[in-house]
């Protein structure tokens, strides 16, 4: 399996691409960014690409792959709606719009998050967009796609979040997390678990489109 990955400097991506490395059924990864990772990889090539609305420029570089792994995503704090959606909703669509014209039969994985609303009318701004995302995720031509809604995440394997306050939380808060992953799979997962996850169902396939921490602690 040939896999692209967005978002692979990002804490969730982190452990994405960790995953994809280490397994064997993964022969390929081609990581989407706007600055380097920083990691060497027989398996890992990068493309450095800043305009997400418009990838025209590495379209050639795109086609051939049955994978994708979306982990890009902004908070929403200090966000009004609009701005939120075009870097989360138009980013994503962008991206997707042209990887399922390239590769029909790609696989299209998409991190969203627990609570995230499929109605798009909820009064939650975050959840209405990731809603919308999702919604509009499905209707594209790929062979199959899948949201991933996890709730609490932990970073394992010396992953860290690029947002120092939220990595000092982690830091704090590691004995609780540990804890919650095993009494409470429903409101934790891990970025190992996450990765290893999204390989399967890429692999193999799931019977529901949307994928709650439970789902992924259970594959």
């Amino acid at each position: 399996m040939k896999v692209i990955l967005f978002g692979a400097t990002g804490m969730v991506g982190q452990g994405v691409l960790r995953e994809c490395l280490l397994d064997a059924s993964v022969e390929s990864v081609l990581a989407v960014g706007r600055s380097p990772g920083g990691q060497q990889h027989a398996k890992l090539r990068e493309i450095l690409h800043d305009n997400f609305f418009d990838f025209a420029a590495i379209e050639s570089q795109l086609a051939g792959y049955g994978a994708c792994f979306f982990c890009l995503g902004v908070s929403s704090l200090g966000m009004d709606e609009e701005r939120y959606r075009h870097l989360t909703h138009d980013i994503t669509i962008a991206a997707a719009r042209t990887l399922s014209r390239l590769n029909p039969d790609m696989v299209f994985i998409y991190v969203t998050g627990q609570g995230t609303d499929s109605t798009e009318r909820g009064r939650l701004m975050w959840a209405r967009v990731k809603g919308k995302t999702e919604n509009d995720l499905l209707k594209l031509p790929f062979k199959a796609a899948y949201m991933f809604r996890p709730a609490g995440i932990q970073p394992l394997h010396g992953i860290r979040s690029k947002t120092a306050w939220v990595q000092t939380i982690y830091v704090v808060a590691a004995p609780l997390l540990s804890l919650l992953n095993h009494v409470a799979p429903n409101y934790m997962t891990t970025t190992e678990q996450v990765g290893r996850a999204m390989i399967r169902v890429a692999r193999d396939g799931y019977p529901k489109p949307i994928l709650e921490s439970e789902d992924i602690n259970r594959l």
